[in-house]
């Protein structure tokens, strides 16, 4: 029993850490500022850098906000199959801010209990091996991250509305794939960060 309670503690501690990884990575405009600049995306579809970050604000808070039913970025008009997929993204947006909540609670609890009983240490091995994780999905972005790109569609839609066509669906030329892979960096970066913290703090 109590190896079942320490296993499902770990596993709700490194939901918390990924859910926590795509939260602050899907909220970090900042790096799709710097995409815009870096890949001269305002040049290549003749839209200004203000204008794209707008629509780009727009499509963001539409996909965090759950009171905000209906998509229309009004510099890029979107197809019946456009605006299905993005609905299944904001689907796995508000998903991701559930698991968040619920597990930012049992996480607490857990290493509140823990660190009450002396426990802590319990930890140390575990999240040795969980550090490992993030460094691997890493290596692989790096080696084909088109192959894990079209991986993670495959698992999280049953459908190919995600195969968007630039002349229905003009803003996938202002979603370059190159500004994911960034995205995925970041959210195993930060992933690594956080198991990393987390196995530092249960050696003290």
């Amino acid at each position: 029993m109590k190896v079942v309670k320490n296993s499902l503690g770990l596993l709700a501690v490194f939901l918390f850490i990924l859910s926590l990884a795509i939260a602050i990575t899907i909220n970090f405009t900042p790096l799709y500022a710097f995409d815009v600049a870096y890949f001269n995306i305002p040049e290549r579809i003749g839209i200004s850098k203000e204008v794209i970050l707008e629509n780009y604000r727009i499509l963001i808070n539409y996909l965090n906000f759950p009171w905000i039913e209906q998509l229309e970025m009004p510099d890029f008009p979107s197809s019946a199959n456009g605006l299905f997929h993005f609905q299944e993204v904001k689907t796995l947006f508000l998903l991701d801010y559930f698991i968040l909540i619920v597990t930012g609670f049992l996480s607490f609890f857990f290493l509140r209990i823990k660190k009450k009983n002396g426990r802590l240490w319990e930890l140390i091995q575990p999240t040795r091996l969980l550090i490992f994780i993030p460094i691997v999905l890493l290596f692989l972005i790096f080696i084909n991250f088109d192959q894990l790109f079209i991986t993670f569609h495959e698992l999280f839609f049953n459908n190919d509305a995600w195969l968007f066509d630039y002349r229905t669906d003009p803003i996938i030329m202002a979603l370059p794939q190159t500004f994911f892979m960034h995205c995925f960096i970041l959210v195993f970066a930060i992933l690594e960060a956080g198991l990393l913290s987390l196995h530092i703090y249960s050696k003290k």
